[in-house]
């Protein structure tokens, strides 16, 4: 059954908002994902604060080409859908690792990060940067690192000297 305009005027509201209430848009390509799948990773996205819909490619172009965009949209092949949050990294992370789980049936197109369009190598790299609370744990471990170093020299040197 056809899409009628007032259906297509909704989806076109719904992802110009998503758009400008989100820091990161990512492009997904949901070929051959299962029902039981698609309802895992919504639930799991929807855990995580990432929002999640379905939208025709013409209806995405057709949206994003008023936005005032640095570079153009990246190609989008298949089966389109967008994962959204106002996080910038959480929806690149979070589909990367369903895109890892359900290997070859959902992958990364692209997105929208700090406002200009991105490619899939970058969207990716910005998919494999820890969460925030394992960037404090390194820092943490870095900055104690020279102050362990000294306290053993230290301690070398008093056990020397008795």
């Amino acid at each position: 059954m056809p899409i009628t305009k007032e259906q297509k005027k909704g989806t076109l509201d719904k992802i110009k908002g998503a758009v400008k209430d989100s820091s990161s848009v990512v492009f997904v390509n949901f070929h051959g994902l299962g029902v039981a799948a698609s309802s895992e990773m919504r639930r799991a996205l929807r855990a995580s604060g990432v929002g999640y819909f379905v939208a025709k490619k013409s209806l995405i172009k057709k949206a994003l080409e008023s936005e005032k965009m640095e570079s153009q949209l990246p190609a989008l092949d298949g089966e389109v859908a967008m994962a959204f949050s106002k996080d910038s990294i959480a929806p690149a992370r979070e589909v990367y690792v369903f895109q890892k789980k359900f290997d070859g049936k959902l992958s990364i197109l692209g997105g929208i990060f700090e406002g200009s369009f991105r490619d899939k190598e970058s969207m990716m790299s910005i998919a494999t940067i820890p969460p925030l609370q394992v960037l404090y744990g390194q820092f943490v471990n870095l900055i104690n690192s020279p102050i362990q170093g000294l306290v053993l020299a230290l301690n070398a040197i008093a056990e020397k000297k008795q």
